[in-house]
Parts: structure tokens; C-alpha cells; sequence
């Protein structure tokens, strides 16, 4: 692929003749000499079932990707860390850092994987440096590998190119403009099933079928306006055929009705009702809401207490399960994802070669009351003269002074060194020597 093309332009597509998608792509990368991994046929239904339609799946993964969204990233250099600009200002015309944080946490709780797409010069000066970066729909992607590759040789990348197949059509892209980050995969097989991400969401597909089909069923409960049942003659009153379909037309007609009157009808015998299905209270559908959605919640390494869950989701305990989020999730997955744009991204424009991505974490809301309590300890140390007061500062995240009155080791707020702070307390007199 050139370096001024599209890739998402029509002109390079390729048009897939074969209805059979898998078959045709078997056939074609067998006569170029390469193979597709398989692995989850389902990758399509955590994005269009999960992501797309269920509310709980929705909810979960908005609130981990805003959040994500929300974390600064800083650009550090050699040991002092020096802070660098970051060396793109925005990720492509179309978008925005913060969206693009956003796209890859979605599909990385979705999906197990995140694929980036880095177009960058083939010659010259900027040979290699990145011109953009574009967030690649990971629920359609293919990773070719190469021919007669030994997927046990590990020092030998595997993988040919990149394939974004969308229906009957598909875009190739060059390996080495691809960052792929993944989740740890132990569907380990020599077809490279385990070169794609375990998604958290295969494991709790039926919750998600579940969750789907009881708010389905409900709202076709609330359609019907009832269950489902027979009507009857009661005793020897038999319906005759004819009479049991009038009395199912003046029902369809009471139910159209915009008036009182029009819902009041009479039939000259006793008729009975004989009912056929649970009622909605009967198969309390919320019952097993609230159990996926704990699941889900679970899989995806949330809080059910944050989706204004009333069991237990109370003001003074909210912020904690705010706090738990932000360390056993948003973390390790920026962690996961910085890592990648070091090495992959960062280093290879000149002049970052030796820079490191990280996330900052203290300016969140969450984080602020462990700063608090934080400051008040530091506080407590330096009165004590365990600290100083610029050794304070730096464990705080802010720079040293270098005064000497901020390096001084003191026991009091008026900076009070310690060894006269001493002889303070035992009565000595620099000059006079012991007081009488």
C-alpha cells in the first residue's frame, strides 16, 4: 500500500465474488500462499448483541471507556524524566486523542483486542515515523500469517499482514503499520488461534442471550397487555366455532377502542378463561437481570454498585467502588495499552527514542482522597522530623524547591531543626552551656 493511499478508499478494496465469505478467503490466501487464523465466530455479536444492544454491556463498557478517555497521558524521557510534547497533536483529521482512548477501551473489553493503524513514510527522512493514527474496528479483523510458518519459532513474527473484512469486501494492511494489543489469550493452537485476544465477554455470551431475552419478553408481556389463554363455555355452555370467532373479532375491535364504551361487550352465556403461560410476576424476569448483570459485571471487572444499582450502591460507599475501578481496571488496561505505544508508536519518532508513555492518575476525582490522606501522613512525618519538607513534595508529585529551609529535617511547622529542637527540650544553651 503507497504511501499517500487511502486504505479505507473504494479503489483499495477488493470485491468478494463468492457468497461464502470463509470459503472464498480459504481458497485465496491457500492460492497466495498464506492462511487465516480462526477463532471466534462470534465476535460480530459481542459488538451488535453486547455492545449495540444490551444495556447492561452498554453501560459497563461506557463508563470504562469515559473514564479511560478522562486519564491524561504524559511523555517522559530519560531517567530524570523530562517531559516531552506529545509528538502528534491530534491522532487523525477525524478524531481526537480522547475519542480514540475511548474506541480502544471499547473494543478492548469487547473484543479482547485492540488493532491500530499507523501509516508511515517508505523512504526518505521520515522513513518509518508515523503520519496518523486510526483505531481499526477489531470485530473485523483477520490476522494472516505466513506461509510454512513455525508458530513455535518465537523469534519470528508470524504474521503477514492484516485483514479488515466488512461483508464481501476487505482491505489489506502492511504488519508493520499494525499495533495490535491484545488481552492473554489460552486458546493456545498451531492454526494461531491464540494471536487474537480472549475477549471477556466469551465466556458470558448466554448471560448476555439471557439478559437480551428477558427484557424481549417483557416487553412483549407489556404488548400483549396480559398472558396467554383460552376462552370458554363454562359447563354444558360449549362455543360453537362460529361463536368463538365472533367473540375474538369484538376483542380485536374492544382492544382498538379509544372509548370507555367501545371496551364493554355482552355474550348471552357464562364465559370462562383458562390460562396457558406464567404471568411476568410468576417468571420474575428482574430476578435474572439482576443476576447477569452481576456476571457481566463481573467479567468485565466492574462494579454493579455503579450502575445505579440500589443494593448497596449508597453516597458513602459509591466513592470506594469509584476508587476499586480506577486501580483493578482502568490501570492495568492503560498499562496494557501504554506499553504497546512506547514501543510501537512513541520510539519511533526521532528525538523519543529513549521517551516512555504513562498515564496520570492523581488529578482524577477518585484518586483526590488518597492524595488527602496522603498529604495529612506526610504532613504527620515531617512535624516529626522523619522528612523533609521538599522530600514531601516529591512524594506528592511535585517538584523539589532545594531551599535549604525545604531541606532542613524539622519537628515543628515554624522549620525548627531538629538537633535544637533537642536541645530545646533537655535545657542546653548553645552559649551558655547547661542552665542553671
Amino acid at each position: 500500500m503507497g504511501l499517500f493511499k487511502n486504505p479505507f478508499s473504494k479503489k483499495n478494496r477488493v470485491q468478494i465474488i463468492d457468497n461464502d465469505v470463509d470459503k472464498f478467503l480459504q481458497a485465496f490466501l491457500q492460492w497466495i500462499g498464506g492462511n487465516y487464523t480462526q477463532y471466534d465466530t462470534n465476535l460480530r455479536s459481542y459488538i451488535e448483541k453486547g455492545l449495540l444492544y444490551n444495556p447492561d454491556v452498554y453501560s459497563i463498557v461506557h463508563q470504562q471507556a469515559t473514564k479511560t478517555a478522562s486519564v491524561p497521558w504524559r511523555v517522559i524521557q530519560g531517567e530524570e524524566e523530562t517531559v516531552m510534547d506529545f509528538p502528534l497533536e491530534r491522532p487523525n483529521t477525524m478524531q481526537t486523542w480522547a475519542q480514540v482512548k475511548y474506541l480502544q477501551k471499547q473494543f478492548l473489553k469487547t473484543t479482547g483486542n485492540i488493532f491500530l493503524y499507523t501509516p508511515s513514510s517508505n523512504a526518505g527522512l521520515n522513513k518509518g515515523v508515523p503520519k496518523a493514527l486510526y483505531v481499526l474496528p477489531s470485530h473485523m479483523m483477520k490476522i494472516v500469517i505466513k506461509q510454512d510458518i513455525d508458530l513455535k519459532n518465537y523469534d519470528e513474527s508470524p504474521i503477514s499482514h492484516y485483514m479488515l473484512i466488512e461483508g464481501r469486501v476487505y482491505t489489506e494492511f502492511e504488519a508493520e503499520n499494525v499495533i495490535h494489543i491484545s488481552y492473554p489469550n489460552p486458546d493456545y493452537d498451531l492454526n494461531g488461534s491464540h494471536l487474537y485476544g480472549l475477549s471477556p465477554l466469551r465466556p458470558i455470551l448466554r448471560n448476555i442471550q439471557s439478559s437480551n431475552l428477558a427484557i424481549d419478553g417483557n416487553i412483549k408481556a407489556m404488548l400483549n397487555s396480559g398472558v396467554f389463554g383460552f376462552l370458554h363455555g363454562k359447563g354444558d355452555n360449549v362455543l360453537t366455532d362460529t361463536q368463538a370467532k365472533a367473540i375474538k373479532t369484538r376483542l380485536k375491535e374492544m382492544e382498538k377502542g379509544e372509548n370507555r364504551l367501545s371496551r364493554m361487550a355482552a355474550v348471552d352465556r357464562e364465559i370462562g378463561f383458562t390460562r396457558v403461560a406464567m404471568t411476568t410476576d410468576e417468571l420474575k424476569p428482574f430476578d435474572f437481570l439482576k443476576f447477569d448483570q452481576k456476571q457481566l459485571c463481573n467479567a468485565l471487572g466492574w462494579s454493579d454498585k455503579l450502575l445505579n444499582n440500589d443494593e448497596g450502591g449508597k453516597y458513602d460507599n459509591v466513592s470506594q467502588f469509584r476508587k476499586q475501578v480506577i486501580t483493578d481496571n482502568i490501570m492495568p488496561d492503560n498499562q496494557l495499552i501504554n506499553e504497546a505505544y512506547t514501543k510501537y508508536f512513541i520510539q519511533r519518532f526521532p528525538g523519543y527514542e529513549n521517551s516512555t508513555l504513562i498515564s496520570i492518575y492523581d488529578e482524577l476525582p477518585e484518586m483526590q482522597e488518597n492524595m488527602t490522606e496522603l498529604s495529612k501522613w506526610l504532613s504527620e512525618m515531617k512535624d516529626r522530623g522523619i522528612i523533609n519538607a521538599d522530600e514531601a513534595r516529591e512524594k506528592l508529585g511535585l517538584e523539589r524547591i532545594g531551599t535549604p529551609e525545604m531541606e532542613v529535617f524539622a519537628v515543628r511547622d515554624d522549620i525548627i531543626p531538629v538537633s535544637e529542637a533537642l536541645n530545646q527540650e533537655i535545657g542546653i544553651d548553645d552559649q551558655a552551656g547547661v542552665q542553671a
